[in-house]
């Protein structure tokens, strides 16, 4: 115990040590079974695309009294109109009518009009906005390759930044929250959209900033702290940094609820990707990114700067 005490003196504990890294096997196999459950939904069941993706029709109407959106989708059920996402925009005079490819034709404003006039006589159309399959292709790659070019430039950056082993312990963090995220929203069917491609880039970039906090703090460690094996200079760094990383997380939570309990079906999913995207970013960042960085082999050499270098740049001045 007292030479516990003289190792950590001058290190900054806010409370007693965390042993994080005896628990990451047992981190290894919740996020493997984890990212398998979530994998084999997102196979079997696939993703309920939006209209961004798959191509239909947006149709906004304006209702002169409050309208009552289950009656809206009876009517249109009712007639024949397969799967209608009616929603309020703005007000609750104010209902968009999403409708799939297959409802889509030239006069489907008048059909809409016709059939809930029987709940508004004074319905007005603002406006019919056709999405062709074709621009829902592009969308779709888009959105894909936006993704894929993110966490390959991440990766270029924290592989420079810092170190390969952390790099590679980085991704896996960011690829396990985004596997995640997606998963809990093909188990659910719940709709895709851009905003969702929005909330999925978002998650990313927490989850990265929460990875690069704890690696800062390794870095600094590892160049101060002596006697102490790398176990324990990781410990030591994730305890430290544990009262920062579960106060901005907990108040971005509060911010991310409050947005899912009040913001309206609009930002629905957007606010749901970022629910999933930051409770386990927290998670992962810790039982991921710095875990596999360790069982990569991270080392004190690894993070201090080569005598060779410093001579380089001592003679460069």
């Amino acid at each position: 115990m007292n030479k516990q005490k003289h190792e950590y003196k001058g290190v900054g504990l806010p409370f007693r040590l965390v042993r994080f890294m005896d628990y990451r096997k047992g981190g290894y196999i919740f996020s493997a079974l984890l990212t398998a459950v979530c994998l084999f939904f997102i196979i079997t069941k696939g993703f309920n695309w939006g209209l961004d993706f798959t191509g239909g029709v947006v149709i906004e109407t304006r209702f002169s009294q409050p309208a009552d959106l289950d009656k809206v989708r009876t009517t249109l059920s009712s007639n024949g109109i397969a799967s209608p996402l009616v929603q309020t925009t703005g007000s609750a005079n104010e209902v968009m009518i999403r409708l799939p490819v297959g409802d889509s034709d030239a006069h489907i404003g008048d059909k809409i009009k016709t059939m809930l006039a029987s709940l508004d006589s004074g319905l007005q159309i603002h406006s019919v906005e056709f999405v062709g399959p074709n621009v829902g292709e592009e969308l779709t790659l888009s959105a894909i390759y936006a993704t894929l070019a993110t966490l390959a430039m991440l990766l270029i950056y924290v592989g420079m930044r810092f170190e390969w082993r952390l790099g590679m312990g980085g991704i896996l963090a960011l690829a396990h929250d985004v596997i995640v995220t997606l998963g809990v929203f093909s188990l659910l069917q719940i709709e895709i959209d851009l905003t969702f491609v929005a909330a999925i880039l978002s998650v990313v970039g927490y989850s990265l900033n929460d990875s690069i906090v704890v690696f800062d703090r390794v870095r600094e460690n590892f160049r101060k702290i002596r006697r102490i094996d790398s176990q324990e200079i990781i410990d030591i760094s994730l305890t430290q940094t544990l009262a920062r990383t579960m106060m901005t997380s907990v108040t971005t939570l509060f911010v991310v609820i409050a947005l899912f309990i009040f913001g309206g079906p609009t930002i629905h999913s957007f606010s749901l990707a970022l629910l999933i995207g930051i409770a386990f970013g927290t998670y992962s960042s810790i039982f991921v990114a710095i875990a596999v960085s360790f069982d990569l082999g991270l080392k004190r050499e690894h993070m201090l700067l080569k005598v060779v270098e410093k001579e380089e740049f001592q003679e460069g001045l």
